[in-house]
């Protein structure tokens, strides 16, 4: 088939390059335009547009909706991966077989913008990747395939965002397939949830909660935008920790003890502190921040 990927994120690369090196024509990349980005606020292109580029690859970057029309015409199919722009029916009618979008999850759980980081606030052990036909809805296009992963209780959003990019690709392979074959996709059945987009407040930390659940706020916002609290009224935030079995104290009351950091919260629980990023300070772990921030006995965060 003759088609286009319309992508934005690193988790796209993936599936770009097996349609690259696959028997389907990749016709252009579509992304983003530049944007501002950094402290110095300078243009910067997508993870996409630079990959693209390194490949040899036509790459476009429409200004508005409108003006893809012309890009899509004339080809079989667009792939969507986290292009990040809601796209009128009247586009998504254009291309022989239409839009299909890669997202991470099963649908029709976590419709929405992060779907791997809602998964893993709300702790879950199983999630996924569904490829579905675009449709005016937000993420409610009948499906054409799904990959199922289980999520070992370790991982960050970063570490479940990375598997199920390489997922991706097979349930892409599978979605193209059945569209070669003319295959009908299945209309989504069964409850349905949301996955809004992270605000700052969402990632911040509230040790008012128990361990389990802080845990859970952390593996979800790490590294991007980040689980925080407060520390000396400064921005703080926690990239890694794990369950202790110490008793805790006060919810936010810090404890040092045989070269470990402790934080206590709900319900009596406490979670040990492993990396940490204070405010305008490099990633460290929990102990080398420890060792400078002349801990005295009420220390909090909060």
């Amino acid at each position: 088939m003759r088609l286009a990927v319309a992508a934005t994120p690193d988790v796209a690369i993936p599936t770009l390059e097996w349609l690259l090196g696959s028997e389907h024509e990749l016709v252009c990349v579509i992304t983003q335009p530049d944007r501002p980005s950094g402290r110095g606020l300078k243009n910067t292109e997508s993870p996409v547009s630079i990959w693209a580029q390194q490949n040899g690859l036509t790459v476009t970057k429409p200004q508005s909706p409108s003006e893809m029309f012309p890009i899509v015409q004339g080809l079989d199919l667009v792939v969507t991966i986290g292009y990040g722009v809601i796209l009128p029916e009247s586009i998504l009618n254009v291309p022989t077989n239409g839009f299909i979008n890669l997202h991470f999850s099963l649908l029709p759980l976590y419709r929405g913008a992060a779907p791997a980081q809602r998964c893993l606030e709300n702790g879950d052990s199983v999630t996924g990747v569904t490829v579905f036909k675009l449709d005016r809805g937000m993420d409610t296009g009948p499906i054409f395939s799904q990959e199922k992963i289980d999520i070992p209780s370790t991982w960050r959003s970063f570490e479940l965002l990375n598997a199920l990019a390489v997922l991706g690709v097979k349930a892409v392979q599978r979605a193209l397939t059945s569209i070669e074959h003319s295959v009908i996709p299945t209309p989504q059945s069964g409850t349905s949830t949301n996955a809004p987009k992270i605000t700052k407040d969402d990632a911040k930390i509230d040790f008012d909660l128990p361990a389990t659940k802080v845990l859970q706020k952390i593996k979800a916002f790490t590294y991007e935008p980040g689980a925080w609290t407060l520390f000396n009224k400064e921005s703080f935030k926690i990239s890694r920790a794990e369950i202790s079995s110490r008793i805790g104290k006060e919810p936010g009351s810090i404890s040092l003890e045989d070269q470990k950091i402790f934080v206590s919260c709900g319900d009596r629980s406490c979670i040990e502190i492993l990396e940490v990023r204070p405010s305008g300070k490099r990633q460290m772990t929990g102990i080398e921040w420890a060792r400078g921030a002349r801990l005295v006995e009420d220390s909090r965060f909060g």
